[in-house]
């Protein structure tokens, strides 16, 4: 132990062992581990955002008939596989109930949501229901989640 005296002030240090340095490097070491770990759950925060904001935002565009804006959710190598829209000509929905919010998979950056959709075709104004088992993809890239199980397959 050595003493250095600083004014009024006498500061003691002690020389540690190697095998108390190596304890200290470790810790210090999973501190660091920690502290990046620490940043996945904001990443995870802006993805559950964004996730909430993508199937609210399709909900409305069905829930309303802005089926062009409904379209646009769907990732842009699928939009020409997707229902033609002239088949949702004259589509009023009349209810979409979520019946299980959306589970998220950080790994393989999915979510599964599942929805109940009450619609008519104003033509034959029969009330028919289909559940909509959505898969959503998060695209880090553009930092925005694709519809990748398309449009409910609506009946006439």
């Amino acid at each position: 132990m050595s003493t250095t005296a600083i004014g009024p002030f006498r500061i003691h240090s002690i020389a540690l062992p190697s095998a108390d340095r190596r304890l200290q490097s470790v810790i210090a070491g999973a501190l660091a581990v920690a502290m990046l770990v620490g940043c996945n759950p904001v990443k995870q925060d802006r993805m559950t955002d964004t996730l909430q904001n993508a199937t609210n935002g399709y909900q409305n565009a069905l829930r309303w008939g802005y089926f062009e804006n409904a379209y646009s959710y769907l990732p842009p190598n699928r939009r020409d596989e997707a229902i033609p829209p002239e088949i949702l000509e004259g589509l009023r929905l009349t209810g979409y109930d979520v019946i299980q919010p959306p589970v998220m998979n950080a790994e393989s950056e999915t979510a599964t949501q599942v929805v109940a959709i009450d619609y008519l075709y104003e033509d034959r104004q029969v009330v028919k229901q289909l559940k909509d088992r959505q898969l959503w993809r998060y695209d880090a890239e553009k930092k925005t989640w694709w519809l990748e199980s398309g449009l409910p397959a609506f009946k006439r």
